[in-house]
C-alpha cells in the first residue's frame, strides 16, 4: 500500500508541477477567479446526488417547513440558517409537504435541490473568505492563495456543506467576522468595518452558539490592547459597538422567527401556559395566565434552548469525544445505500498536518529555547497568538459537554488549525516546496476519498482500501 501511494504521489507530482509554477506568477484577481471556480466546481458536481434524505436533512427539512405552516415548533439552534434556506426557497415557490421522516428516504421532485444550494453556496465561498483574511493577516499572497486551497480540498467540509445543514453558515458568517475585524486593523474607515465585524458576528451567533467565539476572540484581544495601553476612550468604537450590533441582529432574527411560527405546533410543549397562549389553534388560547410579550417570549425560547442543550442525553453510535478530533478517529455515515455512502471524513493529508502544526506551535510558544528561535522567523507572532486563541477558544468549550458531540463539532477549530499551519509554512525557509508537496498529497487524498464524500459507489474491496482504522467501520 505505502508502495502504491508513493507512485501515485510521483505520478501526481510530475502531472501538477506545471501548474504549480503557474501558480506562482499569478496575481490577486486570478487567484479568486480560480478559488471560486474550484469552490463551485466541487460543491456543485453531483448536486442532485442522492436524491434522498441524508443525516439531519430529516430533522432540519421539518423547520425548514414549519415557516410555511407557520407552526410553531422547537429547535436547540437559534433560527437564521434554518430562515435563510426557507426564504430563499419562497423565492422559487417551494411547497412544503415531504415529510423528511427518516435517512435514505426518496425526495419525490426536485424541490430538495432548492433547499441545498444555499449551504453549497457558502460552502464554495468559504475557500475566498479564508484567502481574503489571511492575507489581511499579512500572510504572503501565494500562502494565502494555498490556505484557501486547502478548505476547498478538505472533504469533512465539502461534505458538511452539500446537504440541508447548517454549519456552512456558520463558517463564512464567523470568518468574514474576523476578515472585518482585521481589516477595521488595517483599513479606513475602522468604524465600517468594525459595524461589519458585529454584523457578521451576530449572524454567526443567529446561526448557532458556538458563533460567539468570533465575537469573543477579537475582542478579547480588543480589551487587552485596551487595558495594556489604557486607552479607554476606544472602548465604545472598539469594543461596545460590535457588540451592540451583534446582540441586535440577533434579536431581529428571534423576533422574526416568533412572528412567522404564530399556529400551535410540535414545539408547544417545550414552552410556558403563557407562551403557548399566544398561538393560533393553542388549546391554552383562552387560558387566564398572562401573556408574554415579545421580549419576553425571546428571554424564555433562549432558556428553553439553553436547557435542551444541556439535557440532550441521546447516544450516536458515530459520536465522538472532543480530544478525538484532532486525530480524526470517529467519522461518520451520514447515508448508506447499497454500495454507495456519504461518509464524514477528512482529508487525511490537511488534517493530520494541522494537527501537527497545532502541536509544534504550542511547544513553539512555550519553549524558551524556541522562543528565542522563532523571533528571527515568525514575522508576526501576535497573529500565531491569536489563530491559537481561535483554535483554544472554539475546542475548549466541549471539554464540559455531556452531550452527544460529533466531528463537526471540531470545524470551526480545525479551520484556525489550517490557517496555523498555513502561517508556518508561509514562515519556512522552503515554503514553495513545501506548499508544492503539501497540495500535490492533498489534491491525492481528496480524489481518493471523493466517493465517499459524494456518496458515490464504491466495490467492497475499495471501499474497505479507505478504512484504515478500526475505528474508522
Amino acid at each position: 500500500m505505502v508502495i502504491i501511494w508513493y507512485l501515485v504521489l510521483v505520478i501526481c507530482d510530475f502531472i501538477f508541477k506545471p501548474f504549480y509554477y503557474i501558480i506562482l506568477i499569478m496575481d490577486k484577481k486570478y487567484y479568486l477567479l480560480i478559488l471560486l471556480g474550484l469552490g463551485l466546481a466541487t460543491h456543485f458536481i453531483f448536486f442532485s446526488h442522492p436524491n434522498q434524505t441524508v443525516f439531519d436533512e430529516v430533522h432540519f427539512g421539518k423547520f425548514i417547513s414549519g415557516y410555511y405552516t407557520r407552526e410553531y415548533f422547537f429547535d436547540i439552534h437559534p433560527p437564521l440558517g434554518k430562515m435563510a434556506i426557507a426564504g430563499f426557497a419562497k423565492l422559487f415557490d417551494f411547497k412544503p409537504g415531504f415529510a423528511f421522516a427518516e435517512i435514505g428516504n426518496e425526495y419525490p421532485d426536485k424541490q430538495y435541490l432548492i433547499l441545498r444550494f444555499l449551504p453549497n453556496l457558502a460552502g464554495s465561498l468559504l475557500p475566498i473568505v479564508i484567502f481574503l483574511l489571511l492575507l489581511e493577516m499579512s500572510l504572503s499572497l501565494r500562502a494565502s492563495f494555498f490556505g484557501g486551497l486547502f478548505i476547498i480540498l478538505e472533504n469533512a467540509l465539502l461534505t458538511q456543506s452539500h446537504y440541508i445543514l447548517l454549519d456552512s453558515f456558520l463558517l463564512i458568517f464567523g470568518f468574514l467576522a474576523l476578515l472585518f475585524y482585521f481589516r477595521s486593523k488595517n483599513l479606513m474607515p475602522k468604524a465600517h468595518n468594525l459595524l461589519l465585524f458585529g454584523l457578521f458576528s451576530g449572524l454567526a451567533i443567529s446561526v448557532k452558539w458556538t458563533g460567539l467565539s468570533f465575537l469573543a476572540l477579537p475582542l478579547a484581544f480588543e480589551a487587552w490592547r485596551i487595558l495594556k495601553n489604557r486607552s479607554f476612550k476606544n472602548i465604545a468604537k472598539h469594543f461596545l459597538l460590535p457588540i451592540v450590533v451583534a446582540v441586535g441582529i440577533y434579536f431581529i432574527f428571534f423576533t422574526g422567527h416568533l412572528i412567522i411560527l404564530n399556529k400551535s405546533g410540535p414545539g408547544d410543549a417545550f414552552m410556558s401556559i403563557g407562551f403557548q397562549k399566544t398561538l393560533a389553534g393553542s388549546k391554552y388560547e383562552n387560558d387566564l395566565a398572562d401573556s408574554p410579550n415579545l421580549l419576553q417570549k425571546f428571554t424564555e425560547l433562549n432558556m428553553e434552548m439553553y436547557k435542551a442543550n444541556q439535557n440532550l442525553t441521546a447516544t450516536h453510535p458515530y459520536s465522538s469525544e472532543w480530544y478525538s478530533w484532532p486525530l480524526m478517529t470517529r467519522p461518520i455515515y451520514y447515508w448508506v445505500d447499497g454500495d454507495s455512502r456519504i461518509y464524514l471524513i477528512g482529508n487525511h493529508v490537511i488534517w493530520w498536518a494541522s494537527s501537527a502544526a497545532i502541536l509544534f506551535s504550542i511547544i513553539l510558544l512555550l519553549s524558551e529555547k524556541l522562543k528565542v528561535k522563532s523571533e528571527k522567523i515568525l514575522r508576526d507572532k501576535f497573529i500565531l497568538h491569536f489563530l491559537l486563541a481561535g483554535y483554544v477558544i472554539n475546542i475548549l468549550p466541549f471539554i464540559g459537554v455531556k452531550r452527544v458531540m460529533f466531528l463537526y463539532h471540531y470545524f470551526t477549530a480545525y479551520i484556525f488549525a489550517v490557517m496555523i499551519l498555513t502561517y508556518l509554512l508561509d514562515n519556512t525557509k522552503y515554503k514553495n516546496r513545501v506548499f508544492a508537496g503539501l497540495l500535490i498529497a492533498s489534491v491525492v487524498a481528496f480524489i481518493y476519498f471523493a466517493p465517499l464524500s459524494y456518496g458515490l459507489e464504491l466495490p467492497p474491496k475499495a471501499y474497505e482500501a479507505r478504512v484504515w482504522l478500526e475505528s474508522w467501520k
